[in-house]
């Protein structure tokens, strides 16, 4: 008895007790035309469109996003003005305690899938800019949303609010960003509206990110879960599996363009580069390298990448002997050559890319059965693509050929097993995939050997 009335008297306080909200105070600073604006380009910077745009308009709600935990798909929501099934009734007040605080209209708590403990840090004039932007310029939508598909008791409110309550940071009191440094330019950016953390941080048992800015333990930006097949990769300066080896001019290029001369963007990070960090301004991509360039490695006494030509010499002279490397001869050397080089700005380098050498390898194994594609952006419009080899590989072949392309060319890599291919082949692919991939192939005209 006793027990129950605790679990009664502790739903009772998470479903009605909401903690700190919203005690934002218009600006008289900027016109609202300028607060337009400005809204507009925050909404690029906090890449806004990749989860609440979908086939049914701008900003008129997302497909269900895989949460990965029991809360099952959750469905971003209708942010256009529309007063029925979006925002169109929200003051600014309501839009800033859903960005910030984590609280609907109706006072229930949102997901965290929505990123409201990184805008946490974000100031409020440009909180009140977006509110201008999505309430003055963004076409209305009437598109109501699913509920969550989760099951209980993940599908009620209380328990969300509880994680808001636990572990959402406490709300910033700056009114504006005013620092003409490019790192606490970059940190501004990084930590909030980019929201870099929500992928690229580990998260603990409860599904909260360890830390939402850099830590003296080295654990934000230090790499995250796998999520849709996808693992997003450790951003802090060691040398094998982190951008240590790539410089700040590097890093920029391929924030802007999505590729440089070694690397290329991949997987979910192709709608980041199209939806937001292309359309930054030269000065906020810069700060925004400055700030990640300036995070210390997880390990600094780690191992250094050497390259080894020794896998070159092997390929060159036909000896084919270990596992996977006549699969890579034969499906992969034509564009990432027999030294793993690459082609700059074209076909990344395997040899030393930090992708390769994280220790989680579900995104190379995704990549070799779902194929990617690089962005098309303003800078660099050619969109080069690699198809997947789901169709034509079987699971042992891929890793095989995983093992082989990380611990080849001074590549050292944790070794994977087949099962851990079946794992994401049964998450990621589909018989209609399989079919496109194998049409694809076979639409490819023979070579004239005339």
């Amino acid at each position: 008895i006793l027990v129950i009335i605790l679990a009664i008297v502790v739903i009772g306080f998470f479903s009605f007790y909401k903690g700190a909200s919203s005690e934002i105070q218009p600006t008289t600073k900027l016109s609202k035309e300028e607060l337009i604006t400005r809204g507009e380009y925050l909404a690029k910077a906090g890449d806004c469109a990749a989860c609440h745009t979908s086939d049914k308009g701008d900003f008129a709600g997302g497909i269900g996003l895989d949460s990965g935990t029991p809360v099952g798909l959750i469905y971003p929501s209708n942010i256009t003005p529309d007063k029925e099934t979006g925002i169109g009734n929200y003051s600014l007040t309501d839009f800033d305690n859903a960005v910030r605080y984590g609280l609907k209209k109706s006072g229930d708590a949102l997901y965290p899938a929505m990123p409201y403990p990184s805008f946490a840090s974000v100031a409020s004039e440009d909180v009140e800019a977006l509110y201008n932007y999505f309430m003055y310029a963004v076409k209305p939508v009437n598109n109501k949303m699913p509920v969550v598909s989760g099951s209980w008791p993940f599908n009620m409110n209380w328990p969300v609010n509880a994680w808001r309550l636990a572990f959402a940071p406490e709300v910033t009191k700056l009114t504006a960003f005013t620092s003409n440094d490019p790192i606490e330019r970059g940190a501004y950016l990084v930590e909030g509206l980019a929201h870099c953390g929500t992928c690229h941080t580990p998260r603990d048992e409860a599904m909260a990110e360890v830390a939402y800015k850099n830590d003296p333990d080295r654990r934000y930006l230090s790499g995250g879960k796998t999520l849709e097949g996808w693992n997003a990769v450790n951003l802090r300066g060691d040398d094998m599996d982190g951008l240590g080896r790539m410089s700040h001019e590097e890093l920029a290029t391929l924030l802007k363009s999505g590729r440089n001369s070694t690397s290329a963007v991949f997987g979910s990070m192709v709608a980041v580069v199209n939806d937001s960090l292309q359309h930054l301004t030269d000065a906020d991509i810069d700060a925004i390298a400055s700030y990640i360039k300036s995070l210390s490695p997880v390990n600094p006494n780690g191992q250094k990448y050497h390259y080894n030509p020794a896998t070159f010499d092997a390929l060159s002279n036909g000896r084919v002997d270990e596992p996977g490397a006549l699969t890579y001869l034969n499906n992969c050397a034509a564009c990432h050559r027999s030294d793993g080089k690459g082609y700059a700005e074209t076909f990344p380098a395997l040899a030393g890319n930090s992708a390769i050498l994280n220790e989680n390898a579900d995104s190379l194994i995704t990549l070799i059965l779902k194929g990617s594609h690089m962005p098309g952006t303003i800078e660099a419009p050619t969109e080069y693509a690699m198809l997947g080899y789901a169709w034509r590989l079987d699971n042992r072949e891929v890793a095989d050929l995983v093992n082989f392309v990380r611990n080849s060319w001074g590549n050292s890599a944790k070794r994977i097993e087949a099962h851990d291919v079946r794992v994401i082949r049964d998450q990621v692919t589909t018989p209609e995939m399989i079919r496109y991939q194998e049409s694809e192939i076979n639409s490819v005209p023979p070579y004239n050997v005339e």
